[in-house]
């Protein structure tokens, strides 16, 4: 059982699916499965309810969702969604999803049918709105292209930034932000955000600020392969967005690299659920480490240390049961983590 990065137990045994390590009267009469255990995986950016169209129906939702539940993620961060998916907290056996609402974007400056499309003066409302729709998470879109200028630039004044995002702190819930370039990041920086997706734009000058503030970033490594495509589709159109996007991308293992040696915390996500399919956890672990995070970093960032982050408990005692077992110890080579052997959800095995 990896409890942790340095806790490793024995036994576990589920009760009334729960955790518990004391043996329970009876243990005779039980299901048992031998292999490597973790808490049930994290998937710290994902949309389950979107495609690279929109909101998508139930039956949609359920199969995206029972997808990433086949590959061991238990717990989902949905970083935006158009959809509603309340109904699938009813459902016993579908991942437990902690919702930032819907993406926040300036007007005509993101994907169609994704956001609220607004102006600066609206955003602090709209930050107010969703905070209080999500579970504890916001989500704006912090640069985007910028069709006048052909590149990449800032959505967001700095007084507005800082606004919206005390309005959200005021309600409890964190601020995330979607940022490619560097030049959105340091208003953001200075308004208090909590949380940068992607980060591709971070720069020598802005990790150390990163790493002061205990700005995380969920760098969706799977995400950003797809730049270069992205690149040749808008070469013609825009070049230099292309170049910009291009040159990003090349430096993608060094910036993330760069980030965890500061100490800025990093976690896994996929971006599952725009264009990019669901159940790519085990591939977002094994880019961070060829990122530069060790094998139990980069394992730490799809279970225990995202969990605490997200304040979801792991493998303790009186925990709900949610865990996934492997054939082998995943820390000494993370590839196990694409073959889980069970699953378990509230205690309940859920794939044979």
């Amino acid at each position: 059982m990896l409890v942790g990065p340095e806790e490793v137990r024995d036994e576990l045994w589920v009760v009334g699916g729960r955790v518990t390590y004391d043996r329970p009267a009876g243990a005779g009469d039980v299901r048992t499965v031998d292999g490597w255990v973790l808490p049930g995986l994290v998937d710290a950016h994902c949309h389950v309810g979107l495609d690279a169209h929109g909101a998508v129906d139930e039956a949609t939702s359920e199969k995206q969702a029972l997808t990433d539940r086949d590959a061991g993620t238990l717990l989902i961060r949905d970083a935006g969604s158009a959809a509603d998916t309340r109904w699938i907290d009813d459902r016993e056996d579908l991942p437990r999803i902690i919702r930032a609402g819907r993406h926040i974007a300036r007007t005509r400056r993101y994907i169609r049918n994704y956001a609220h499309e607004i102006e600066p003066g609206d955003l602090a409302a709209y930050v107010t709105a969703e905070a209080r729709r999500g579970d504890g998470w916001v989500k704006l879109v912090g640069d985007w292209i910028d069709r006048e200028r052909g590149d990449l630039a800032a959505c967001w004044p700095g007084d507005a930034l800082r606004e919206a995002i005390a309005a959200a702190h005021a309600e409890g819930a964190r601020v995330t932000a979607h940022c490619f370039a560097a030049e959105s990041l340091p208003d953001l920086l200075a308004a208090g955000i909590d949380c940068v997706e992607h980060a591709t734009g971070l720069t020598e000058e802005l990790i150390p600020q990163f790493a002061e503030r205990g700005v995380a970033i969920v760098p969706t490594l799977v995400n950003i392969a797809t730049f270069p495509k992205l690149a040749a589709g808008g070469e013609e159109k825009f070049p230099a967005w292309s170049a910009h996007m291009r040159r990003l991308h090349e430096r993608r293992y060094d910036t993330v690299g760069a980030a965890h040696d500061a100490g800025i915390p990093v976690y896994v996500g996929t971006d599952a659920g725009g264009s990019l399919a669901h159940g790519l956890v085990a591939d977002e672990v094994a880019e961070l480490v060829r990122a530069g995070l060790t094998p139990v970093e980069a394992v730490g960032a799809a279970s225990w240390s995202a969990r605490a982050w997200l304040g979801r408990e792991g493998l303790t005692e009186g925990a709900p049961a949610d865990l996934v077992v492997y054939e082998a110890d995943p820390r000494a080579d993370v590839r196990v983590l694409a073959a889980p052997r069970a699953v378990v959800l509230r205690g309940r095995p859920v794939t044979p």
